[in-house]
């Protein structure tokens, strides 16, 4: 099976066009970005709940403390949440009325939360309608651990942020192409 591909800059703001067109483009939004800023695998992104993300103060937490039972290592782990997407977290924030620290932090249109398996399906049918083909669930992850790595940074800090044990495996997510080799022979 090949890998997930890694979005351009361009494919994912057509992405975002295009939710803005569903009915509810700001979780639809936050979901997305969410895989894109933060690498968190789906199956974490629909184990999220409100407590996880939400300070008491109701802003949005800088990290969230996954549990083991929210990882797919069933080791728990920090992921760290940029500036960008609190700014994203707190919109779609807006959009929500109950907030009680046990619920869903994403959820349906009937306001339970997503499975794995369903936000994994949701992914697939966003991409196809935007018309991406060949993206996944996962291509927020690699999108993201193939962007840090195309700015420098190291493998160990890679695998930390995706929760990799093995840097071979995060190794794997990053995707060679002639800019990243193209910058590394200037730094001869």
């Amino acid at each position: 099976m090949s890998q997930a591909k890694t979005l351009t800059t361009q494919e994912l703001e057509h992405v975002l066009d295009f939710v803005k067109t569903k009915r509810y483009p700001e979780r639809d939004r936050a979901m997305v970005l969410t895989s894109f800023y933060s690498g968190l695998r789906v199956s974490e992104i629909a184990a999220l709940k409100m407590g996880d993300v939400v300070n008491n103060d109701g802003t949005i937490r800088n990290e969230i403390r996954l549990s083991a039972d929210q990882t797919k290592g069933g080791q728990p782990r920090t992921v760290f949440i940029s500036q960008k997407l609190q700014v994203e977290l707190t919109n779609y924030l807006q959009t929500r009325h109950a907030r009680f620290s046990d619920i869903p932090f994403f959820h349906t249109s009937s306001r339970l939360g997503f499975s794995a398996n369903s936000l994994c399906q949701w992914f697939f049918w966003l991409y196809r309608d935007a018309g991406i083909a060949g993206a996944s669930s996962h291509s927020g992850r690699r999108t993201f651990i193939s962007g840090l790595a195309n700015k420098g940074i190291s493998v160990r800090v890679l695998a930390g942020l995706a929760g990799h044990k093995s840097i071979a495996v995060t190794q794997k997510y990053i995707d060679l192409n002639p800019e990243m080799m193209r910058n590394a022979v200037e730094l001869v």
